[in-house]
């Protein structure tokens, strides 16, 4: 009996020893992984920003907060035992859903570049719907617009995080897995909170007891913010068209190739290299989104025209 006990201990004592050697490990995996997912952290951040322009300004971080919760729930609880347990039994099916989630961001994206550039042609429509919708719809609206968008872009964050770490123990997976989602929400969250805020913040600087020189600071913060907002919106809206064609491309491989193709032709200027790229991946992007909203329109005008005739 004593015997036995002893083994089981010792079986105890070599699982622990096991679990913190590989739990030793999560803080070089999370850094060696928030390297491979900075391309859609910037996208994230970039995103994230244009859905409270226009809002009250104080209800801003609450909006923000509203996002980021959603967000780590989605991550934490949703996305990361999803992906466990898809590796695990159907590790085929990840890629696929992946570029569901791609073709998704390049619909929005492309649905963003149409909507800028007919404008002019909506203003009445657009004008009736300022009318209908009240301030709490359009809050509403708008969160439900990130969330969805983060959703995609989260996925992309949580497979490549898995792929880093699908050959490592189980606790260790779990360990990078949860910490990334934490620190990349908090990340992404936080500085999107205060960019939404820096105008704010340069009214406070920008006060009669101040100095001169913080006073012209702070108004030249307020005049700067709006203009720097909706040049990262356009941004944003490029990323996605940008990311949602490379999570497809990267499910082709024929695509792949010539993508990688094109970045090793101008490898050595590592940033047209970059440029060329995304620009490449933008493009496939707007043309796809494009033909998905011809498609969708079709769906709906079908649906509608048996609907009448019903």
């Amino acid at each position: 009996m004593a015997s036995g006990l002893l083994a089981l201990l010792d079986d105890v004592a070599a699982l622990v020893k096991a679990s913190a050697a590989s739990l030793d490990d999560v803080p070089t995996q999370v850094a060696k992984t928030t390297g491979k997912v900075s391309g859609v952290v910037i996208d994230d951040t970039a995103v994230t920003p244009k859905y409270v322009v226009g809002l009250d300004p104080s209800r801003e971080i609450s909006i923000i907060y509203q996002i980021a919760k959603k967000s780590l729930i989605n991550k934490v609880l949703i996305l990361t035992p999803a992906a466990l347990v898809l590796g695990f039994f159907l590790p085929w099916i990840i890629t696929p859903i992946l570029m569901i989630g791609g073709a998704y961001l390049c619909f929005e994206g492309y649905e963003k570049v149409h909507s800028m550039f007919s404008k002019h042609a909506h203003d009445d429509e657009q004008a009736d719907q300022v009318k209908v919708i009240t301030p709490e719809e359009l809050e509403k609206i708008r969160i439900t617009g990130a969330v969805r968008t983060d959703f995609i872009l989260s996925s992309e964050i949580i497979a490549i995080t898995y792929g880093t770490v699908s050959d490592k123990p189980f606790v260790t997976q779990l360990a990078v897995m949860f910490s990334v989602a934490i620190v990349i929400t908090a990340a992404v969250y936080g500085f999107v909170a205060l960019l939404v805020k820096a105008d704010d913040f340069g009214v406070h600087l920008a006060k009669e007891n101040r100095p001169l020189q913080v006073r012209r600071f702070g108004y030249g913060l307020v005049k700067f913010m709006p203009h720097f907002l909706k040049i990262l919106g356009y941004i944003g809206t490029a990323a996605m068209l940008w990311v949602g064609a490379e999570i497809i491309v990267h499910g082709i491989p024929f695509l792949h190739h010539y993508l990688e193709a094109l970045e090793h032709s101008l490898a050595s200027v590592p940033v047209l290299a970059w440029l060329a790229k995304a620009l490449a991946c933008a493009i496939g992007g707007l043309i796809l989104g494009g033909i998905i909203e011809k498609v969708v329109a079709l769906i709906r005008s079908s649906f509608k025209s048996s609907a009448k005739t019903a």
